[in-house]
């Protein structure tokens, strides 16, 4: 069984146990998370889609760390004018293994 979820403005395949990296989600190491907005759900024989979202559908999922993503350089440059910057950004992200999905 999985399921297709969207969170933080992405689509993630979901399974039970597997572990998934999202935008930053509230919520400390070990708490609970349900994602709601359940796009799809196949259960091996029958696949369910959602006109937007599968009504009663979610995904439960435990928060395993709150990280950051690989640093991001930022350079520009502009050939000869003496011009360089460079800058450096790491993305928040939450670390979730997924527990259950309920369909109702």
């Amino acid at each position: 069984m999985f399921a297709i979820v969207k969170t933080g403005g992405k689509q993630y395949r979901v399974e039970k146990n597997s572990v998934i990296k999202v935008e930053k989600l509230e919520g400390d190491s070990g708490s609970t998370i349900e994602l709601d907005t359940v796009l799809m759900v196949f259960d091996g024989v029958k696949a369910t889609v959602g006109e937007p979202v599968v009504v009663g559908a979610k995904v439960q999922a435990t928060v395993v760390a709150q990280a950051r993503a690989p640093k991001v350089i930022v350079f520009k440059k502009k050939r000869r004018h003496n011009y360089r910057r460079k800058k450096g950004h790491r993305q928040p992200m939450t670390i979730l293994r997924v527990s259950n999905i309920v369909v109702a």
